[in-house]
């Protein structure tokens, strides 16, 4: 049975109360993965994968998951600032459609509006230079969105 892809607050449900989350920002070239500790407090991030095939993509994927005994997936939705979806955002919905029938792991879309503009600033503040950021923006993307989303999910648990 494929996995459920839901909104954070609803796949939160399906994961239990411990265990890593993988959190993805997902590039046409890239894929920057980040996970949490079990305990669900802290994204770090984990590699950047280069995207080849779906097959390969989600295989190195799910060896991740499977490598931090991960409950779930969080994957950054590029909602545009209008609240539109627009084709990268049905892009990220059709991997998520793909990965979900690889896997019973819960996936969760979360809003990552301008996460890599966040990301960039940071980095450039950082005194980072061009060839690093290139090489570790997506990773650090996928940190934001999962922290963001941990964050979240603490701040319900809290009221």
């Amino acid at each position: 049975m494929p996995a459920p892809i839901l909104p954070l607050t609803d796949a939160a449900l399906h994961w239990g109360e411990r265990g890593a989350l993988i959190g993805l920002d997902l590039g046409t070239k890239t894929i920057g993965v980040a996970a949490s500790d079990p305990d669900r407090r802290l994204a770090t991030g984990v590699e950047t994968v280069r995207r080849k095939a779906f097959q390969a993509d989600a295989a190195r994927l799910l060896a991740i998951a499977g490598e931090r005994r991960a409950a779930g997936f969080v994957l950054g939705l590029p909602i545009n600032m209008d609240g539109s979806e627009g084709p990268r955002a049905q892009s990220t919905r059709a991997f998520a459609r793909n990965l979900s029938r690889l896997t019973e792991l819960p996936i969760a879309l979360w809003d990552e509006r301008l996460s890599t503009a966040a990301v960039e600033r940071e980095l450039i503040a950082n005194d980072v230079s061009r060839a690093r950021r290139a090489e570790v923006i997506d990773e650090h993307a996928a940190i934001f969105i999962l922290q963001g989303a941990l964050d979240r999910l603490a701040k319900l648990e809290t009221g």
